[in-house]
């Protein structure tokens, strides 16, 4: 075991390091799992978004038949008070035939109790005890009144009767049916209410899942660049390889770019290994360019050169030239190797102004490009 592990340091000393091809390797899969991890979390913020947005449109559906469900509550509580006032003033009549009844069955009462007491007279023997005609019509209309009378009597308690039992029966009917569907309505606000409580508790979830992946891919972004420029610097020191490894001869200028629309022309040939933007918690002001050191750097558009600094002055920005193109419009270049044009030098479009390097805070040699509209960083792209 002691001989194994003896041979096993001995190989991993004399194991040759990782050359900047294999480091760019890694690096550039580290990138590809990101970005494909990136995929996925702006599916998933996208997808959550268009759900966040239909259960917002549901929320308010609901809320709006809440809104309907209370007012038509509100009216039948409103018809629930009149009929129950109603009903009061029902029980209040009810009462009143109550007392009518009372007295119409006393008053039968009495009429029976006379019956009974003094016999049934019929009008054989009013005629028959009648004295003379004449007597015999008044006993007869005395006779025919007294029957009228028992009949008007008999007929005004039924009549209070039925009365009662109608009113009593109806304002029932009437106050049962309203409470009915006021309990009904306000089920149907309760179901809504909690129907409502469960998609905002969805909604609140999906927005705190957003949040989080939104926070995630932030973070993710960051990697990206923070990857993208150690692969810049990588590319840059291969090619330093490759131009050492040739014998070192100087880059060419190359061929004149064309303009954009905005008049500018790309400063180098190369890769943007970073955007402008925010990167790493804090604004980057231009676009990085990977090429090797030493490629020769062209003015954007014809300008006079108003600032150049070295890395001992710039700091992070290395050796540092700006020209000023008139009407607002300058642009930057950063982390050369050295000048080719000083303070005061008229330049015209593609004339190399410096050439690209390391200088400054810079993993590799790149060229670091900005454009300012009357002082501002805004993005180069939108000009080149």
């Amino acid at each position: 075991m002691t001989l194994a592990l003896l041979a096993s340091c001995l190989l991993a000393a004399t194991a040759p390091a990782k050359s900047n091809s294999d480091k760019l390797e890694a690096v550039e899969a580290k990138i590809g799992r990101a970005e494909e991890r990136e995929g996925v979390l702006s599916s998933d913020i996208a997808a959550m978004g268009d759900e966040i947005s239909a259960l917002e449109g549901q929320v308010s559906a609901l809320r709006n038949q809440e809104a309907a469900a209370e007012e038509a509550l509100a009216a039948k509580e409103a018809e629930l008070r009149q009929a129950e006032a109603e009903l009061k003033q029902a029980l209040e009549r009810l009462d009143t035939l109550r007392g009518r009844l009372r007295r119409a069955l006393a008053n039968l009462r009495e009429r029976l109790v006379a019956i009974y007491a003094y016999g049934s007279t019929d009008l054989t023997e009013v005629i028959l005890s009648s004295e003379d005609y004449g007597d015999m019509v008044a006993r007869t209309a005395y006779f025919d009144a007294i029957n009228e009378s028992d009949e008007a009597l008999a007929e005004r308690v039924r009549s209070l009767r039925d009365e009662a039992k109608k009113l009593v029966r109806r304002r029932k009917i009437a106050k049962l049916t309203i409470e009915d569907a006021r309990d009904a309505i306000a089920g149907k606000e309760q179901r809504l209410e909690a129907t409502r409580s469960t998609l905002e508790s969805r909604e609140g979830a999906l927005l705190s899942a957003r949040s989080q992946r939104r926070a995630a891919l932030k973070g993710i972004e960051g990697d990206i660049d923070e990857h993208e420029e150690i692969a810049a610097g990588l590319r840059a020191r291969i090619a330093q390889e490759i131009s050492a490894a040739t014998g070192g001869v100087p880059l060419p200028a190359g061929p004149l770019p064309s303009p954009s629309a905005a008049g500018l022309i790309w400063p180098v040939e190369g890769t943007v290994t970073s955007g402008f933007g925010y990167r790493w918690g804090r604004m980057h002001e231009g676009i990085d360019i990977s090429v090797p050191e030493g490629t020769p750097i062209r003015a954007a558009a014809d300008g006079t050169v108003i600032l150049e600094q070295s890395e001992s002055e710039s700091g992070g920005y290395g050796n540092y030239t700006c020209i000023d193109h008139g009407g607002g419009l300058s642009t930057c270049y950063a982390h050369q190797s050295s000048f080719a044009a000083s303070v005061g030098d008229r330049v015209s479009q593609g004339d190399v102004i410096g050439y690209s390097g390391d200088t400054g805070h810079s993993t590799g040699p790149h060229l670091h490009f900005e454009v300012r509209i009357n002082g501002t960083p805004t993005d180069p792209l939108g000009y080149l």
